[in-house]
């Protein structure tokens, strides 16, 4: 199973940048896996909140197949452990899933029409995140699955 992270903006903190880098190296041992930034939408000062995340929906749609689960990375989504979400990973891989998509929206969150497209959505927590300090957190939480499925010494209990 292809698992893929696309995201919007590039990330501007090089202490993220690094941390990103990091994990991104490490999961492609267990498991194809790939990221796409979405460049920031031009002129986005002179666009209202919701003019932006409909600009940006266009964009992460664009991206998305038909045969995709598109997992939102959302607020308001269900919340797992982590071992709870290395089951969710195993079970989206052992159904059959080729490509498991999860999205990073921009500031202001996603516009209606990627909420009507996805499938599910996930909270990394009940607090919030800025959407660049989502991507380091998500992807080490990707990688600690990976591990725990192999039963490997990274998760401790």
């Amino acid at each position: 199973m292809q698992t893929t992270l696309i995201m919007i903006g590039k990330t501007d903190e090089d202490y993220l940048k690094k941390g990103i880098d990091i994990y991104a190296q490490r999961i492609p041992h267990y498991a194809p896996f790939d990221m796409k930034v979405i460049p920031d939408i031009k002129n986005s000062k002179n666009l209202t909140q919701d003019q932006q995340k409909v600009a940006e929906a266009q964009l992460l749609l664009a991206n998305i197949q038909t045969s995709d689960v598109v997992v939102l990375l959302d607020e308001n989504g269900k919340m797992y452990s982590s071992r709870q979400f290395s089951q969710y990973i195993n079970n989206a891989a052992i159904s059959g899933t080729r490509r498991l998509v999860f999205l990073i929206g921009g500031p202001y969150g996603f516009d209606k029409s990627v909420y009507d497209r996805a499938n599910h959505k996930i909270s990394l927590s009940p607090m919030t995140f800025s959407h660049q300090m989502v991507r380091l957190i998500f992807l080490e939480q990707l990688y600690r699955a990976h591990t725990i499925l192999k039963g490997q010494p990274y998760h401790h209990d």
